[in-house]
């Protein structure tokens, strides 16, 4: 799955909002508002904090969804997630750490539990890790999800199966 597939799906939930890779933030400005952070992970990621611990993120794209309320807004905080550098503090941290590729979707006054609401009305997109990012959210089972196609929703032989 690559992200500019991603994007178009974003694109067909009736997201909108403003492009940014981790060379490119400095066309944002500080606006606040919610942001999809997709990343693309070349290889499986375990989970080993909190609640998650042990968990394991198959390898392709993810949508994370967040907020950049705080001071510099969501210029600030995607600039932020791209930096290999930062502090880990919030669960996407450990994941940024861990990805490929990434890029970012920042929506000004957005929220991003409706963005999450958009995003799961969608077929190409399942909760990824429950509880991921949201663990303040009272309406969301997470704020994490996994892009499939249709190929990876067949039915799947059993282990030793044909």
């Amino acid at each position: 799955m690559s992200l500019q597939k991603a994007h178009s799906y974003l694109n067909a939930a009736g997201i909108v909002g403003a492009w940014a890779t981790p060379n490119q933030t400095d066309q944002l400005d500080g606006q606040k508002g919610a942001y999809v952070l997709l990343l693309q992970l070349a290889r499986s990621a375990r989970l080993e904090f909190g609640p998650f611990s042990g968990s394991v993120l198959r390898p392709g794209c993810y949508a994370y969804m967040g907020s950049a309320r705080g001071p510099g807004g969501l210029r600030a905080r995607l600039t932020r997630h791209f930096r290999a550098d930062k502090k880990l503090h919030w669960h996407i941290d450990r994941l940024t750490a861990a990805t490929g590729r990434m890029a970012g979707l920042a929506v000004p006054g957005g929220n991003e539990c409706a963005l999450l609401a958009a995003l799961l009305e969608r077929p190409e997109f399942e909760i990824a890790a429950p509880r991921f990012g949201s663990t303040d959210c009272k309406q969301c089972p997470s704020h994490l999800l996994r892009i499939t196609s249709l190929s990876d929703k067949r039915k799947r032989p059993p282990k030793g199966g044909r």
